[in-house]
């Protein structure tokens, strides 16, 4: 019995362990660890710095397709992202009357495809300093970067800058932005 008991413990705490490992891999977002064998929105709701960006994904309805399968490559906008929209404009997105525009807005930070900050380094090369970004929601954004540093034009000329890059998820990755990226005038607000 004894034994037995040694050999369950011992297994919870290679599991844990491991768990550990998974999230020291990925960055602290929001001051949660980040784990890669969750997917993207069980990993967003433990971020302190993207509980805007995750009411906003629930009120589009958006969670279940961000649950699904993917691959998908998040530009997850900050809280302070979002506060730096005019007043009342996030108020606004989330009424049930402005869904489409939210969905519209939600969907042109995703991009069908698992892409790390390397690879996106390597379009923009390939391309010659900038390389377009077709999202799923329709827009098409621009990527671009100096040193290290990764930016996203979105189709009104905001610049995002990525300051996380590289969140592993199981369902893709995760880029934390610090600015809110809209489409075309004519689409956006």
């Amino acid at each position: 019995m004894f034994i037995r008991t040694l050999a369950i413990a011992s297994t919870l705490a290679v599991g844990a362990t491991a768990g550990a490992a998974y999230a020291q891999d990925n960055p602290m977002v929001g001051g949660a660890p980040m784990y890669a064998d969750k997917n993207i929105i069980e990993n967003a709701v433990n971020s302190a710095d993207h509980t805007t960006l995750v009411a906003a994904v629930k009120a589009a309805g958006l969670v279940e397709t961000l649950s699904g399968e993917g691959p998908f490559t998040v530009f997850a906008p900050t809280n302070a992202a979002f506060e730096k929209l005019p007043e009342g404009t996030v108020e606004s997105l989330l009424q049930p009357e402005n869904k489409d525009q939210l969905v519209k807005i939600l969907t042109c930070h995703v991009v069908a495809a698992d892409a790390m900050s390397d690879a996106i380094r390597g379009m923009i090369d390939d391309d010659g300093g900038a390389h377009p970004v077709p999202t799923v929601g329709g827009c098409e954004l621009t990527a671009t970067y100096s040193g290290d540093d990764i930016m996203i034009e979105d189709e009104q000329g905001n610049v995002a800058n990525v300051t996380i890059a590289d969140v592993d998820q199981s369902n893709g990755v995760i880029h934390v932005i610090d600015t809110v990226l809209l489409p075309a005038a004519d689409d956006a607000m």
